[in-house]
């Protein structure tokens, strides 16, 4: 993805420009701008564009989006620490997308989305649970393919559209859970069902990275050790980061749902034993 000649790399630590990103994060910038002021002309008026959360959540799915694919990062997931891959994808399926789903106001997502349009058929089967959930672990597994992580590594363009394949399947992924507009939303007992298979899967490539006895990516023994990680550390750390980090997040998601569950039900409970007493 580097703008920069290879020749011209003396040092591993070297700035690489990458204006693919630039213009991406632009790109997500301008759009929230665009959505900033036309909010104004399509809302009554009083009606906020957005809340101070989806404001908040906006800036920082930008900023972890910039840190996780731009220099220095990218250059060394890319290159040298797969660890740092892996950290890289956990930024851009697990914490980026549902940020962008949830910074994104209702009236904006059906504004965008012709609800009985054709964009709309097409959303509402991407995002059906059961399809969003094969393509996105489909493609996770591809990515861990051999094959596919020395292409990556090797070729910037073909890394590039590989990370926005992912990235598009995550937001897809994570539709059921956080989509803007609710009716594309599971039941809160169907989401925490569908956070607990989605954390199951990634245990065989995490636990595959973690006990292989030599280097599963040579891509990635190139002699170079930065901070002293060596690749077979580097590979064990990348399947502890899949495995703990990634699924501490989604059980936490789904800890934090059954608890507003619970909390509802015992409240809607109480509501209707005190409308009975009132009878």
């Amino acid at each position: 993805m580097s703008v920069v000649p290879m020749l011209a790399v003396a040092s591993p630590w070297a700035f690489q420009a990458h204006p693919e990103v630039w213009f991406l994060v632009l790109a997500i910038v301008g759009l929230g701008w665009w959505a900033s002021h036309i909010g104004t002309r399509v809302l009554p008026v009083g009606v906020p564009v957005a809340t101070p959360f989806q404001k908040c959540a906006f800036g920082l799915a930008v900023v972890m989006l910039l840190l996780s694919a731009d220099w220095p990062v990218h250059d060394i997931a890319e290159e040298h620490l797969y660890s740092v891959h892996m950290l890289q994808h956990m930024s851009i399926t697990m914490f980026v997308p549902p940020l962008f789903l949830l910074a994104t106001p209702a009236w904006l997502a059906r504004l965008v989305i012709l609800e009985g349009g054709v964009s709309s058929k097409v959303l509402r089967r991407m995002s059906n649970p059961v399809v969003a959930g094969v393509l996105f672990n489909a493609l996770v597994a591809l990515t861990h393919w051999n094959g596919v992580v020395r292409l990556s590594a090797e070729n910037g363009a073909f890394h590039y559209m590989a990370h926005l394949a992912i990235f598009t399947s995550a937001l897809m992924m994570w539709m059921p859970v956080v989509s803007p507009i609710r009716e594309h939303r599971l039941g809160p007992p169907g989401q925490m069902l569908y956070l607990f298979l989605m954390s199951l899967i990634p245990t065989i490539p995490a636990g595959w990275l973690t006990f292989a006895e030599g280097a599963v990516y040579r891509v990635y023994d190139d002699g170079f050790e930065p901070w002293g990680i060596g690749v077979i550390s580097d590979q064990q750390a990348a399947g502890a980061i899949m495995k703990v980090l990634g699924g501490f997040f989604l059980w936490g998601v789904i800890v934090v749902k059954f608890a507003r569950f619970a909390a509802s039900e015992r409240s809607n409970r109480s509501q209707r034993l005190y409308d009975q007493d009132r009878t």
